[in-house]
């Protein structure tokens, strides 16, 4: 019987990531048949003894090829796939039991080419992937648009949940070459090529992100650095939200200074604002630890993200560069 989803993983030196995720996996409550494509993206530290493991419990169809980025490899899977909807993961997620049951229902009641779920932490997560999680998710920073309701005509699905059909992939040829971005970028192209897209609340997945802060830090100013390349080449995409971080950051930074030449309001201000961020993840977590780190992964998230909006609007923007000239690093070569 001819699977009618087909898994698209890309994976690049983390066996044990595809571990968990298969065993995750193993626990899906399928209405229909299902494959899973991973593509080893030139990695050093392969997953095909992990892939062995599972190959008799699973529809598994391994590749390896070399490394090209994962929205290429997104590219080769999806070509390699034989159903007619593919459902693209990161290999660092964890899918709950009802995954595929709430995709496939709201598909057979929805015309939709394009579409995602929101992201939560497992509870199985360390305390600073949680609070990285509040701090990418939550409302009162900047992830309420993600998995909100509200936000459903503006929703760009992200890669580590994200599904589409194989007339919108033959059609736009799939991602492009920019990491991160590649996925709001192909959001936007299906949008302009008149695709729906739509959001599932209820298909959301269990997303373990950076496991550090460091890695947190690079992660987010990746983000803000690809923002205004994504806004040049899309006339009309750019939202005022997207400066939010950015007037945040300065903004702290005044205050600092404001503060040590002795006015301290704009101090309070941010105070007021990081004590209502480790209440809310704190009462939302259970774990008053977990509040704490949030506060400093709300930090982290908008000096990173700020600082490298700034720099690539200036530098994009204002200075009108090239951005394979001017952030080669943000591109792969396919």
């Amino acid at each position: 019987m001819l699977p009618e989803y087909s898994f698209i993983i890309p994976v690049f030196n983390r066996p044990d990531e595809i571990r968990e995720l298969l065993k995750s996996m193993l626990k899906v409550d399928a209405p229909v048949p299902f494959e899973i494509i991973i593509v080893e993206d030139g990695s050093t530290l392969k997953s095909d003894a992990v892939i062995k493991e599972f190959s008799d419990k699973l529809d598994i169809h391994y590749y390896s090829k070399s490394n090209s980025g994962p929205g290429d490899s997104r590219n080769f899977g999806m070509g390699k796939a034989t159903s007619n909807y593919f459902l693209i993961l990161d290999s660092d997620v964890l899918l709950p039991a009802n995954y595929l049951r709430e995709v496939h229902a709201f598909l057979n009641n929805n015309n939709c080419d394009c579409f995602g779920g929101p992201d939560a932490a497992h509870h199985s997560f360390s305390k600073v992937q949680k609070a990285i999680d509040y701090s990418m998710t939550s409302f009162y920073t900047t992830g309420g648009i993600r998995g909100s309701e509200k936000a459903v005509d503006e929703f760009q699905p992200r890669s580590f949940n994200m599904g589409m059909s194989r007339k919108a992939f033959l059609n736009s040829k799939g991602f492009g070459s920019i990491h991160p971005g590649e996925d709001p970028d192909l959001s936007l192209r299906l949008k302009k090529e008149g695709f729906k897209i739509c959001l599932i609340p209820e298909a959301k997945v269990f997303h373990k992100r950076r496991i550090d802060w460091r890695k947190f830090y690079i992660q987010v100013k990746k983000f803000g650095l690809v923002r205004p390349i994504l806004n040049k080449w899309h006339p009309g995409s750019a939202k005022i939200t997207y400066w939010f971080p950015s007037f945040f950051t300065l903004g702290f930074i005044i205050s600092i200074i404001t503060l040590l030449l002795g006015f301290k309001w704009l101090v309070i201000f941010y105070l007021i604002y990081f004590l209502m961020i480790g209440i809310d993840a704190a009462i939302k977590t259970g774990d008053f630890y977990i509040g704490l780190l949030a506060i400093k992964a709300t930090i982290i998230q908008f000096l990173g993200y700020g600082l490298g909006f700034l720099e690539s609007s200036f530098r994009v923007g204002l200075m009108n560069g090239k951005p394979q000239e001017v952030f080669p690093k943000l591109f792969f070569k396919t």
